[in-house]
Formats: C-alpha cells, sequence, structure tokens
C-alpha cells in the first residue's frame, strides 16, 4: 500500500454541553491540524459592536489566565510549530499546526484562547491601536479595500455588509466591559467545534476536550441570523494610485444551494486561472491590465460572483466593455461539453491537491459541518461536480447573470 491508496477516517462526537468535535484520520503524515471555530462572525454583531468578533480573535491572544502572551506563541514554537486565527463574516477560526506528539499541546493552547483569556485594560486599549493600524493598512491596499467597499454597498442595510475589522468609529465605542461581556455570551458550548486532521486519535481528542470543555459553557438560545441578498448599485470612489481597480458583481448560488457547483464551473471559465476567458482576452489578447480574475464568495444564504481588474484610467471603459462582452457569451453561447470538461478536470484535480494537504482537511472538514452539519468527503464533492452538464450551466447563467450587476471603480478616473 502507498501512501496514497488509503481512505481518511471521519468521527464526529457532540459533548452533552453542545460542543462539537469532528476529526478526520491521516495515518500517513507527522503532521496534525487542530482548531476551535466559534460560530460567530461580523454578520452578527450588532451595528455598535462592529468589529468585536474581529477584536476578541485578536485579544485573546494577549495573554490568558494560564498564559502570557510570549507563552502563547512559545509553547508551540518551540516544538516547531505555528499558531493563528482569523476572522470571517460567519465564524472565527483559531488553529494551529505541530508534530503530531503534540497535538495535546496544540488543544490545550487553543482552549486556553477560547476559554480563558484575561481581557486586561492594558491589552485592550493597546490592541485597539494596534487594530487601527490595521485599518488603515486595509484601506491602503486598494486591490483588498475595493471588495470591502462592494460588500458595503451591495448589502447596504444588512448585517452582510458590516467590515470584518470594524471602522474606526465603531472601535471608538466599544468598552472593554462590552467586549468582554460579548465574549462570554458567545464564546459558548453551542457555538465551538472543535476540529482536527492528522494521524490522530479521535477518542483521545474527545476525552481531552471533554475534560477541558465539557462542563465550563452553557448551552445558550439558538441564534438567527437574517438572510441577505446583494443588490445592485454603482459607485465611483476617487482615490490618489496608480491605477483604476474595478469591480463587477453579479448574485450568485449561496454555500447551501445546489447549485453551488455549477458556480464553480462559471467561475473557473470566466476568471479561475490563466487559462480563463477573461485572463486570455483581457490581458493576453488585448493587454488591458496585468491583473485581471473572477472571485467567487458564497455565504450560507447568498453569494456573489465579482470580476475584478486594475488598469489605467484611459483603459477602464475598454475593461467594462470586456467584462460585459465575456458575460454576454456566457449568456448567448452555452458552454460545450469540451470546454466544461476541461474545468471540470482543473477544479477536481485542484480539490484532490488540497486534499493532501492537512490543514485544508481540517477546514474542510470544519466547515461542511457548520454548514451542512455532516461529512461530505472529496469524492462525494467529485461526483456532484461530475453531474454538472452544458444545460445545467446555462440554466445557472440565465438566472443569475441576467440581473443588473454592481460595479465599483476605485481611484483617478475619467470615464
Amino acid at each position: 500500500m502507498t501512501v496514497f491508496d488509503y481512505q481518511p477516517t471521519f468521527n464526529k462526537t457532540v459533548l452533552n454541553n453542545g460542543v462539537r468535535i469532528v476529526t478526520e484520520h491521516h495515518p500517513h503524515t507527522r503532521a496534525s491540524c487542530a482548531a476551535i471555530y466559534v460560530v460567530l462572525g461580523s454578520r452578527d454583531e450588532p451595528k455598535d459592536l462592529n468589529g468585536a468578533a474581529h477584536f476578541i480573535e485578536h485579544l485573546v491572544f494577549k495573554g490568558t489566565k494560564k498564559r502570557s502572551a510570549l507563552d502563547i506563541v512559545k509553547d508551540l514554537e518551540a516544538v516547531g510549530g505555528e499558531i493563528n486565527a482569523y476572522t470571517t463574516k460567519e465564524y472565527t477560526c483559531f488553529h494551529a499546526t505541530t508534530l503530531r506528539e503534540n497535538l495535546e499541546l496544540s488543544l490545550d493552547v487553543l482552549v486556553d484562547l477560547v476559554g480563558g483569556a484575561s481581557f486586561a485594560q492594558k491589552d485592550f486599549d493597546l490592541e485597539r491601536d494596534v487594530i487601527s493600524q490595521e485599518i488603515a493598512m486595509s484601506a491602503d491596499q486598494l486591490e483588498e479595500y475595493i471588495f470591502d467597499l462592494y460588500f458595503e454597498n451591495a448589502y447596504q442595510g444588512s448585517k452582510l455588509g458590516q467590515p470584518i475589522l470594524g471602522t474606526e468609529k465603531s472601535l471608538s465605542h466599544i468598552s472593554r466591559k462590552e467586549l468582554f461581556k460579548y465574549y462570554n455570551d458567545h464564546y459558548i458550548s453551542s457555538n465551538i467545534l472543535v476540529s482536527v486532521a492528522g494521524d490522530v486519535d479521535h477518542d483521545e481528542v474527545v476525552k481531552f476536550v471533554q475534560k477541558k470543555l465539557g462542563q465550563k459553557y452553557k448551552r445558550p438560545p439558538k441564534k438567527t441570523r437574517k438572510s441577505s441578498q446583494p443588490k445592485p448599485f454603482m459607485k465611483k470612489i476617487e482615490r490618489t494610485s496608480e491605477q483604476v481597480h474595478v469591480l463587477l458583481g453579479y448574485p450568485t448560488a449561496s454555500f447551501k444551494d445546489d447549485e453551488r457547483f455549477e458556480s464553480y464551473l462559471v467561475n473557473a471559465v470566466l476568471g479561475g486561472g490563466m487559462t480563463s476567458r477573461l485572463y486570455q482576452k483581457i490581458r493576453e489578447k488585448q493587454a488591458l491590465t496585468y491583473n485581471v480574475y473572477s472571485y467567487l464568495h458564497a455565504f450560507t444564504d447568498s453569494g456573489l460572483m465579482m470580476l475584478y481588474a486594475a488598469t489605467t484610467a484611459d483603459k477602464v471603459k475598454k475593461v467594462l466593455n470586456a467584462f460585459e462582452r465575456e458575460v454576454n457569451n456566457l449568456l448567448d453561447k452555452r458552454i460545450s461539453s469540451k470546454e466544461l470538461m476541461f474545468f471540470k478536470k482543473q477544479i477536481m484535480g485542484q480539490l484532490l491537491l488540497g486534499a493532501d494537504d492537512i490543514e485544508n482537511r481540517m477546514n474542510s472538514i470544519a466547515v461542511n459541518e457548520m454548514v451542512f452539519g455532516q461529512y461530505r468527503p472529496v469524492e462525494t464533492v467529485i461526483d456532484e461536480i461530475q453531474q454538472v452538464t452544458p444545460e445545467s450551466v446555462d440554466k445557472f447563467v440565465k438566472r443569475y447573470f441576467n440581473k443588473t450587476p454592481g460595479l465599483i471603480l476605485l481611484g483617478n478616473y475619467n470615464v
């Protein structure tokens, strides 16, 4: 048997208090990747606490009842491991990668962050300044900043439009007491998911998590989210820059929608790589831009297909015309079986390569648990991609790309 001739073993346990534990056993790896996911993102925040989830993500690393800020990272780096975290619009993730023999250490540090943060006033004040710098830095990185602006406008009036980092105004109004209460109110059993992939013993993980988290968190009322759909808009924002950043967006399938596989394929066809239509037509044949791509962003209840390019002001109209032309080509002419098969193979290859990455598997089993409440092996996803046909793609395109898109131009423009 080679290292590729095995099927990973998945296991799931739900503790009595609601904490979920999912693991995927990969016997032929030295690595273990562990994470604690908290189902709390920027879309869950009241307006006056916008940025709270991300603020908490930062602040827990400043120290716990057991560890100083240095100890948190030193404990793992001392054995060659690493630890990090990130916040999205729908969840927060704390993750660590170590050798398999150090998995219990990873879990201990992660549990400490999630359950034992100290929230010292001095740390609170310092970290608020750090996040203010992060907000300023983000606004300077126009290729990233334009996406924040797009969500703000497309989901205006909805919590999905709130920036993950918060704003200078919202941060300035959050007190340590309010943030600590928010942490205690939401970092609780039914919002917590432990995910581990690698050469892992599921029963040992359950035993450890039960000991550390099994009694500590209460079960809260079920949280509800108001469904939100993107709206069309057009906005020009003047900024000093060498280029104009262009972002055109269409509504698309949500993460739960059956048509999400068609959306994966259409994204690949439009701008998912160097063989995509946008790259070949706009960059290779017309030299209108150095950077052009499409980006699929799916939430649990809505989604966006976004076409991005950065170009000089005199070429903005040509880029927009090229975007419109490629969308119309999809609407007017059904994709051929040959082209569809090419991009199916591309996506399936990417999925299989990703399945060899332990951290990717740790994230995948966690997201599938949060969204679907069940395990979805790579082979199942590939089978569903295989079911996509030119007819189903055509149906998908006509459903979503006949709608009015949203558009942002950001930079020095003259159009």
